[in-house]
């Protein structure tokens, strides 16, 4: 009789936690998780103890017999876990609104996971999640890290070059949510789609399309061109790209990459939402706040509808589903962030890429690509030395790194732009940032 699973989830007071515990539940006659460890800092304990207890309420509402812990103790959750997710956010809400507020002062998109909000997002995580993987080293060397945190490609990659911790994996909900919304133009079952996909983290494309089996990719991308098709995230503007430009890509793009081709419509809209306090982060900070109040209700046993909006859509489904795989080695096929291994051409092998694996009990088993296509390679590339410079940068707290990082993106302008983003940035997130002030008093 097997002992069931025992999972840490880093950040556990997330919005998100009922989600991932809806998709345990849904899964447990296949995935008996014994132990689900929710684990948060001081400043988060709050939100644990109210999504943690809802968890607690979820668990017994399905009569199952896991045991959901809530601590502020992070080497006690990680002790023998199997798996350990992190979906963390230092510096909180606050620090995206800084991510989205000062670039768009400077005629630069302000996002979190593009341009300076990105740098800086990896800034402050990165340090953070090498700190959890040694932890893991000492405490669970044979769990698996499945990291949900953003900037997932680059946080991917730093575990993967710069710790021990071999059996990482990065994940994101942005091609289930372009299948999902491809399934819902054409009218089909999601099921009956294929996507093949690579790239990178908010930077992967669909480069084929089959229904049943057969290729359709010429007919959604008329779709797209019509506006008969589209798909996006629920933090990323619905606006459709031009008919001619879509028929000449020829492949799918993501919904962020909106940011790269439609980068001063994206920027107008940011400079009009930021004039009536609407960036994202303040968006999502009020939302958060409705859905914690109606999480703190005695009453509710299942994940509110109103956690749709927050914009984790199918969230569950692909963190419980690659677990799963893992799990019982089903060998099935979905598009994760791991190490390239020559999948796709013309990037290292040991970088982190967002490619179609065959998920085993060893892990992803990248489906070789080869070349990408000559019209998307080039943004690829270049955002992938954006991730490697940057990443450099988060471990040594190399200003000059830094400055290069953010220069060689495609969303900066200049390196005088650069220089002025970055040092107001810089003071901006400077208790989140010790490896950048070695002799400030810093929060960890």
């Amino acid at each position: 009789m097997t002992k069931g699973i025992k999972i840490a989830t880093i950040g556990g007071g997330s919005s998100y936690t009922p989600e991932l515990v809806e998709g345990f539940i849904k899964r447990y006659d296949r995935l008996p998780v014994r132990e689900l460890w929710l684990v948060d800092i001081e400043e988060g304990k709050e939100k644990l103890e109210i999504v943690g207890n809802l968890a607690k309420r979820m668990v017994k509402e399905a009569g199952l017999p896991i045991e959901v812990h809530l601590t502020l103790d992070r080497r006690e959750a990680l002790k023998d876990a199997d798996f350990v997710t992190t979906q963390l956010r230092v510096g909180l809400l606050e620090a995206r609104a800084k991510d989205e507020r000062i670039p768009i002062k400077h005629g630069v998109v302000g996002q979190e996971t593009n341009g300076p909000g990105g740098l800086f997002k990896a800034l402050r995580t990165i340090p953070v999640i090498l700190d959890i993987a040694k932890d893991m080293e000492e405490l669970c060397p044979d769990a698996w890290l499945l990291n949900f945190t953003n900037p997932a490609g680059m946080v991917t990659e730093a575990v993967l070059r710069h710790t021990n911790i071999q059996k990482v994996i990065g994940l994101c909900n942005v091609p289930i949510g372009m299948k999902m919304g491809i399934a819902n133009a054409l009218e089909v079952d999601p099921s009956r789609l294929h996507i093949d996909f690579a790239g990178l983290n908010h930077m992967v494309y669909g480069l084929n399309v089959y229904l049943d089996g057969v290729s359709i990719i010429d007919d959604v991308i008329e779709k797209l061109a019509s506006g008969d098709a589209n798909y996006t995230m629920r933090n990323i503007s619905d606006m459709g790209y031009d008919p001619e430009f879509i028929k000449g890509l020829g492949i799918l793009p993501c919904p962020y990459h909106r940011y790269y081709y439609k980068t001063k419509n994206i920027l107008e809209e940011e400079k009009e939402h930021a004039k009536e306090g609407k960036t994202r982060a303040e968006v999502v900070q009020q939302i958060e706040n409705e859905l914690f109040e109606i999480y703190k209700n005695p009453d509710l046993k299942e994940k509110p509808k109103q956690l749709e909006s927050r914009g984790g859509a199918f969230y569950s489904d692909a963190a419980c589903s690659l677990i799963d795989s893992i799990y019982n080695d089903r060998r099935d096929i979905q598009p994760v962030n791991t190490r390239n291994n020559g999948a796709i051409a013309g990037i290292p092998a040991d970088s982190a890429v967002e490619v179609n694996c065959v998920i085993t009990k060893d892990g992803p088993k990248p489906i070789t690509v080869g070349e990408l296509p000559i019209a998307v390679n080039g943004l690829v590339q270049a955002i992938k030395s954006f991730e490697r410079v940057s990443i450099e940068a988060a471990i040594t707290g190399d200003y000059n790194k830094a400055l290069l990082a953010l220069t060689i993106n495609p969303l900066v302008p200049s390196d005088e732009v650069a220089r002025v983003i970055l040092d107001e940035m810089l003071e901006a997130h400077k208790e989140y940032l010790p490896q950048f002030f070695p002799k400030e008093t810093v929060k960890n």
